[in-house]
């Protein structure tokens, strides 16, 4: 069940530009602070219930004022708060149907005429589905006519539809303009909406002001390595209640793209009564069919992770039988959820080959393969796996040709192979960082197809995918059953199948992006990408985005030229780079160059170490990181 190290775990809030979301680190040794604070265990008492009931969710009151993590009195935006036809509709769409579903219908209505009100239809809150969308446009404004009714027109991307159980699925509406009409409650003063559209809407940015990211996690196949799974839990939520939602969400099953990378629990696996609490010691009783102490577990170790700011002991009760105790902070640090790389390092390609950077005070490390394969060398990608560097090296061949080059071993590298075909272009090879060390595979992307290729043998087969437009790039997720690609200009995430060095690619889910013409993609974070292309205006930049495409938000622009490659580092392990650190490479033929974050500058000549004598006077590029 145990895989070496740890990793930063569970999204919480940080500040994108600076630094959006935090994570929480698995071991002693990752950084564990969050910058907006940590959510803290209330005092709990039991719910009450008989020993066998369907599992209640209780409203908690309104939705939390933004950056509230555990219950806020503050209220959101109410229809009095403002009598301007632009900014009322703002508010409706910030927070009106965001929050606790239970009330939705609720807090949705006071924005609505009485006479408009009819048509609106009531739903179970496990059936209401928030459609959120990203404004593209500043909302335009109808001046009233002579019955003093205005309208407002939004203009809008669809991001996706947020379920009950916190997933937000792919975008089901394809419509990109809505009006609202809207009339005076009575002359100059308040507003209400005569006529909306027919789905509960909502912005993206209220799943940063009033909901709280959690991420669960799956099993893989072969339940030696934890997956996770982005969720979203309104602010307001208590901690009972919240222990309560994951065990549900759990037993639920994993996000739609997920579910054919990842194990689910036994079917008819059920939460009874509501989760029950107090002092740090929790309780969690099921119906699990089969549950032995393996499958007991193996839950455990979910749960452990999936509640993963708390601590105390947790016991797993199946049909009112206490069965397991697990010791939450424990749990976490003796089965981390997946493995990690040492201390990091910088590396640039310079002059045609592999060589370390000096940054600042961060630690540098000698070049894990022999001088004698690290010649012709245009990107690469090296990673740790235990006491292995994995290497898969793009080098140039006859006639300006590609061929991917491929070894694995203790450093230094000794062997590779050299086995693929030569292709006119080949991008970054990416590592499925994989437990099985004797079938050390990757991905890469050459000609605009995708391939896998054999780590032992270099040999390259081609991945299906039914995506339009060429691929140009890929990047593998920390716990390698996820991967970003970038096809026909656009953003996709699919899961991933590792089962004995065979990868099968499952169906890619495409993600709302500002931007567009993308052209790189790299993992920043456990649930967040950091991707290249064109804003609005056709202008290069870099933005970050949730694994989902529910949060996008500039972290570069004005660049002046194409991005090409990017790497990223998750970031946690003292003494390394800082969390979210990026590098780049940006331009076309001799006029490409490589920059890093932290702080935004270029990676100049006198940064890249063991140059021999004679080496050209070049530019660093195609950086990347090795852990």
């Amino acid at each position: 069940m145990s895989a070496p190290g740890g990793r930063v775990r569970d999204a919480g809030r940080r500040h994108l530009g600076a630094v959006r979301w935090c994570h929480r680190a698995g071991r002693r040794r990752l950084l564990a602070a969050l910058v907006a604070g940590s959510l803290l265990p209330a005092a709990l008492i039991g719910c009450g219930l008989p020993d066998e009931t369907e599992v209640q969710v209780d409203g908690s009151g309104p939705a939390a004022e933004a950056g509230a993590l555990n219950g806020s009195p503050a209220r959101p935006p109410s229809p009095t708060d403002s009598n301007e036809p632009g900014p009322f509709i703002e508010n409706y769409l910030r927070a009106a149907a965001a929050g606790e579903r239970e009330q939705a219908y609720t807090r949705v209505k006071e924005f609505i005429a009485p006479e408009s009100r009819a048509g609106l239809p009531e739903k179970q809150s496990s059936e209401i589905e928030l459609t959120v969308v990203r404004l593209r446009e500043k909302l335009e404004v109808t001046p009233p006519n002579n019955q003093g009714t205005s309208a407002v027109t939004v203009k809008v991307q669809q991001v996706g539809v947020l379920r009950a159980d916190g997933t937000l699925a792919p975008p089901v509406e394809s419509d990109t303009e809505y009006v609202f009409r809207l009339r005076r409650t009575e002359p100059g003063q308040g507003l209400l909406i005569t006529d909306l559209p027919n789905v509960l809407l909502v912005r993206d940015t209220a799943l940063r002001d009033y909901y709280r990211p959690l991420t669960i996690y799956f099993w893989n196949s072969d339940q030696k390595r934890l997956v996770p799974d982005l969720r979203y839990l309104p602010s307001s939520v208590p901690t009972e209640r919240r222990v309560t939602d994951v065990v549900k969400w759990l037993a639920g099953g994993p996000s739609d793209w997920l579910a054919p990378g990842v194990t689910r629990l036994p079917d008819g696996t059920r939460p009874i009564n509501n989760a029950t609490g107090a002092d740090g010691h929790w309780e969690v009783n099921l119906t699990m069919p089969g549950a032995n102490d393996g499958k007991l577990a193996l839950l455990g170790t979910q749960l452990a992770w999936s509640l993963s700011d708390l601590t105390g002991k947790l016991d797993l009760k199946i049909q009112n039988q206490k069965r397991h105790t697990v010791d939450l902070e424990q749990e976490r640090a003796a089965h981390a959820a997946y493995p990690h790389g040492d201390l990091p390092a910088r590396f640039t390609v310079y002059d045609g080959a592999i060589r370390p950077l000096a940054i600042g005070n961060e630690p540098t490390a000698g070049v894990p393969i022999e001088p004698a394969d690290n010649k012709n060398v245009v990107s690469a990608a090296l990673a740790r796996a235990d006491d292995q560097v994995l290497a898969a090296l793009v080098v140039t061949g006859s006639g300006g040709r590609k061929r991917l080059k491929v070894g694995s071993g203790p450093a230094p590298v000794t062997v590779f192979n050299t086995n693929s075909g030569a292709y006119r272009s080949i991008g970054r090879p990416t590592w499925l960082r994989s437990l099985d060390k004797n079938h050390p595979a990757g991905l890469v992307v050459a000609d605009g197809k995708l391939y896998r290729f054999d780590g032992t043998s270099a040999a390259m087969s081609r991945v299906s995918l039914a995506v339009p437009g060429p691929v140009v790039a890929v990047a593998s997720s920390l716990d390698g059953h996820r991967i970003a690609l970038v096809s026909g200009g656009a953003l996709y995430v699919a899961a991933v199948s590792v089962d004995g060095g065979v990868i099968s690619v499952r169906q890619p889910r495409r993600l709302a992006t500002p931007l567009t013409a993308i052209t790189a993609v790299d993992w920043i974070a456990e649930n967040d990408l950091i991707l290249a292309g064109a804003e609005a205006d056709r202008r290069p930049a870099i933005y970050q985005s949730t694994v989902d495409g529910a949060q996008a938000t500039a972290l570069r622009t004005n660049l002046g030229a194409e991005v090409t490659q990017l790497a990223a580092y998750p970031g946690g392990v003292v003494g390394g780079p800082p969390a979210f650190s990026y590098m780049y490479e940006a331009g076309s033929g001799a006029n490409r160059a490589a920059y890093r974050n932290n702080p935004f500058d270029n990676i100049k000549r006198e940064q890249v170490l063991d140059l021999p004598a004679g080496s050209g006077a070049t530019d660093p590029t195609a950086p990347f990181f090795l852990y």
